[in-house]
């Protein structure tokens, strides 16, 4: 199952990857035919998303492998790890925006308006939010981080265009020059803080927080009525590698048989509550009334 949700994940992000080659091309072949210096940077800028898809696919690649003598829990955390990459490139595209807009501020850029380069700009960015939308949705139901954390570095992308549409129609409007790197400043803002919130996110995994509520796994465990008392709950990961650890305490004079099938029924409803890729491990201990 885990697999093939793997395949599922390459899949999508093989298909965002096309698309966001499709309007980084369109971007620097129309900025460079009406001369739109603002536009072909725009495009080339678009290609940091094609460059994100290919290192969540070599996540992925990575990620679906199977357990193996060096890696007993498996190698899920790649994509994980391929999310924090992700957010460094946003930290880099957000530093390199501020620095443009610096030197923009010392010399000012004249810049060249068209009708083209509004439209194109216009077409790319509806695109771009259908994109960002489809993968952040199809991320959550795959529960995949790294189609989350692409999908949001799309949404930079989505506010860089915004930002040169809104310079253009400023300076159209008669707006001073100043207006280019005013606004490259707050897009840059905006993606320094989106590459926060991946990085957030995905460090949270790798540091083993807390994955699931505590009290949530309790209530799944103290349903049954052979057990006394739960404590000790732990889980870490993600949703798609879940592990999940706790005490229990039964009666002292409950056989072995059935303490074995408790644990296995545990495990089993704990799966089917929670995750079906969890990982369950449950300590048996005689219960004291004391």
């Amino acid at each position: 199952m885990l697999e093939n949700n793997f395949k599922r994940v390459q899949k999508v992000l093989f298909i965002i990857l096309l698309a966001n080659i499709f309007i980084a091309v369109l971007k620097i072949i129309t900025g460079s035919i009406i001369k739109s210096a603002s536009l072909t940077a725009d495009g080339f800028h678009s290609l940091s998303d094609a460059s994100s898809n290919i290192v969540g696919l070599i996540g992925i690649h990575f990620a679906s492998k199977p357990k193996d003598e060096d890696h007993p829990y498996g190698h899920n955390k790649f994509e994980t790890l391929a999310g924090l990459f992700i957010s460094v490139m946003l930290f880099f595209a957000g530093g390199k925006v501020i620095l443009g807009a610096i030197e923009r501020f010392q010399n000012p850029i004249a810049l060249e308006i068209s009708i083209e380069s509004l439209i194109v700009l216009i077409f790319t960015l509806i695109v771009n939010i259908v994109v960002s939308i489809t993968e952040y949705r199809k991320g959550k139901e795959l529960n995949s981080p790294i189609l989350i954390s692409d999908s949001m570095h799309t949404r930079s992308d989505i506010f860089v265009s915004m930002g040169v549409l809104a310079t253009l129609i400023g300076v159209k409007l008669g707006f001073p020059p100043i207006i280019d790197p005013l606004t490259s400043i707050i897009v840059a803002l905006f993606i320094l803080h989106i590459g926060y919130e991946i990085f957030k996110d995905n460090s949270y995994v790798l540091l083993d927080g807390v994955a699931v509520c505590s009290e949530e796994i309790k209530d799944v465990v103290m349903s049954f009525e052979d057990v006394k008392d739960a404590h000790k709950i732990r889980s870490r990961g993600s949703i798609n590698n879940l592990n999940i650890d706790l005490h229990i305490e039964v009666d002292a004079t409950l056989d072995v048989e059935k303490t074995h099938k408790l644990v296995h029924d545990i495990e089993d409803a704990i799966k089917e509550k929670i995750n079906e890729n969890s990982q369950v491990i449950v300590h048996v201990e005689p219960y004291n009334e004391e």
